[in-house]
């Protein structure tokens, strides 16, 4: 029981209690969508601050893995037959598998080469999913079935809400078993010097295939949920820029912070609905708030509020 009061189960348990508690403050079911989608994103970036934050690996590509998830569960249930519960689970296995192959040789590859090996990998995704037309439904997109489970038809921004918070505590809680694992330890001491990690005798390329993995599932799981929720998917779901906007929010929040991840998701989605009072100049006022907040929190949100309060502390 003590280990789920402290570290980071203890922000798991916190999560858990928000996520539970949040719909009896939350006035209409639009922000039970909002607080929906934050959850679906928030998801990716738990599973890309573990390749970014922990293992030290950059990737400009992750869209394409939230693509297949979300494809894999249009395509599955219109064209295979398959429930879209089974489809989303081979969905992510796709994804993984993916993700293993092509991680090999992508991560041997370091810094700017390895930015730009994932950013091809992601472009890669996009254009297969604009030009399938047969499979894809092209620059169109293609509707999405229902998810049904146990005679349940899911739909709704409330059903989507639970369905995501719950998948986003069972993401934390994995990934904090996985930070405080053996593992863990071997992918930070990557993240500080893969030389100095070889020379412990760590195998940095196995490790770094892992933490790859690991989170491309995670994209995929969300690229999936948000198909469903949105009854359609088109190539921008796997878009260049969608790729860009996980970075971002892993950033703003903090990398090296599975909580820093959450917060910097909700920001991002919840900022442009907050900035449409400025109609025009939305844009330029979320850009010039990103760059306030990582001038005077380099760190990102969550590491530097959390350094300024040992601070005082002390």
């Amino acid at each position: 029981m003590r280990r789920f009061l402290e570290g980071p189960y203890a922000g798991v348990l916190a999560l858990a209690i928000l996520v539970a508690v949040l719909p009896l403050a939350l006035p209409s079911l639009f922000y039970l969508r909002i607080a929906a989608l934050i959850g679906i994103f928030a998801l990716v970036v738990v599973g890309l601050n573990l390749l970014i934050g922990y293992a030290g690996q950059v990737s400009l590509g992750h869209a394409g893995f939230f693509g297949v998830g979300a494809y894999a569960v249009a395509i599955g249930p219109t064209y295979l037959g398959l429930p879209a519960w089974l489809a989303l689970i081979a969905g992510a296995a796709i994804a993984g598998l993916i993700a293993f192959l092509v991680g090999r040789p992508i991560l041997r590859l370091r810094g700017h080469y390895l930015a730009v090996a994932t950013l091809g990998m992601g472009l890669l995704f996009a254009m297969v999913f604009a030009n399938e037309s047969a499979w894809t439904g092209g620059p169109d997109g293609m509707p999405v079935p229902h998810l049904d489970l146990f005679g349940f038809r899911m739909s709704g921004a409330r059903t989507w809400y639970w369905i995501s918070g719950v998948s986003l505590v069972i993401g934390a809680w994995v990934a904090a078993n996985v930070i405080a694992s053996p593992t863990g330890r071997a992918l930070r001491a990557i993240h500080d010097s893969e030389t100095a990690a070889q020379v412990l005798g760590i195998d940095v390329a196995r490790y770094k295939l892992i933490a790859f993995v690991l989170s491309a599932v995670y994209a995929a799981v969300a690229g999936a949920y948000l198909a469903m929720f949105d009854g359609l998917v088109t190539p921008e779901t796997a878009g260049f820029l969608r790729s860009i906007e996980f970075v971002t929010m892993a950033v703003l929040g903090g990398l090296g912070s599975t909580f820093g991840g959450i917060v910097g998701a909700a920001l991002l989605v919840l900022l442009p609905q907050v900035l449409t009072v400025f109609q025009d100049y939305e844009h330029i006022a979320l850009g010039l708030i990103m760059i306030v907040v990582m001038i005077f929190l380099p760190a990102g949100i969550v590491p530097s509020l959390a350094g300024l309060l040992r601070w005082r502390r002390s």
